[in-house]
């Protein structure tokens, strides 16, 4: 599919269980060659897209999947679809909605009636290594730890192979607080926030422990880079979903009044 010239787009249904089985038998340089198709998911997607990117070059969208495509999108927000179809060279801004759900899923099976997510609970971005207004910039890459963890020390996860500065973004599916801290850990002296200017990372509902919580363990594991680490950001598992494509220039502004990221499509 990644080398058939009629294939725009491929969205999976789900982001999956596994994935990583997959990157050693897929034939990069062909891929590399071929005309750039879209690849769209997250969640264990990430172990697809991320390497993609790293290694041909071509943007790849770290988004709400298939089974979330019917639910419109909130004000302040795209979906994949409206990122796909813009031209090379368009830049595009999302600022945080502020609402996200805070339970349960939207079963667009079961209820194909309803079109809206289900959101009601309030949430703005928070920076957890101080306070000050943030404007950054640097090319996104990232996706979720779980899954993106068992990547480092290869070279799909290599991201030196981005020139410049970085806007690295992570988000957590279900690991407890603890092995987050710990795969964060991994993942830094890995280098794979070498060169980030910022953090990004994704609200999540994975649970904490009795003496760590998930903000907690981000702020051990990489507030020693030295850059702003901004939490609650609508990119993981928790629906509204802002897509964030990889490869992409990126800027993010966070103050007391805006909280927004634009990214430009080289």
């Amino acid at each position: 599919m990644l080398t058939d010239p009629d294939i725009r787009a491929i969205v999976p249904p789900w982001g999956g269980e596994t994935a990583i089985d997959l990157l050693p038998l897929l034939d990069w340089d062909a891929i590399r060659a071929a005309e750039p198709t879209w690849v769209v998911g997250f969640s264990d997607m990430s172990t697809i897209i991320t390497p993609l990117t790293l290694l041909t070059g071509v943007a790849t969208i770290h988004g709400n999947n298939l089974m979330d495509t019917p639910y419109r999108s909130p004000s302040g927000l795209l979906s994949w679809l409206d990122i796909a179809a813009l031209p090379t060279g368009s830049a595009f801004t999302q600022s945080s909605p502020g609402l996200h759900r805070a339970t349960g899923f939207d079963d667009y099976q079961a209820h194909p009636d309803v079109t809206e997510f289900t959101l009601g609970q309030s949430g703005p971005w928070v920076r957890l290594d101080g306070d000050g207004e943030v404007d950054v910039s640097g090319r996104l890459i990232g996706g979720c730890i779980d899954t993106v963890c068992n990547l480092m020390g290869t070279r799909f996860g290599d991201t030196s192979a981005i020139p410049g500065d970085l806007l690295v973004y992570v988000e957590a599916s279900g690991d407890d607080a603890a092995t987050i801290c710990r795969n964060l850990h991994g993942m830094r002296l890995a280098g794979f926030f070498d060169r980030a200017n910022a953090v990004l990372i994704g609200r999540t509902r994975a649970p904490g422990i009795a003496s760590l919580t998930q903000h907690e363990a981000v702020v051990d594991a990489l507030g020693g880079l030295g850059v702003p680490l901004i939490a609650d950001v609508e990119c993981g598992h928790v629906p509204p979903y802002l897509p964030l494509v990889n490869g992409a220039l990126g800027r993010v502004v966070h103050n007391a009044t805006e909280s927004t990221v634009t990214q430009t499509l080289a």
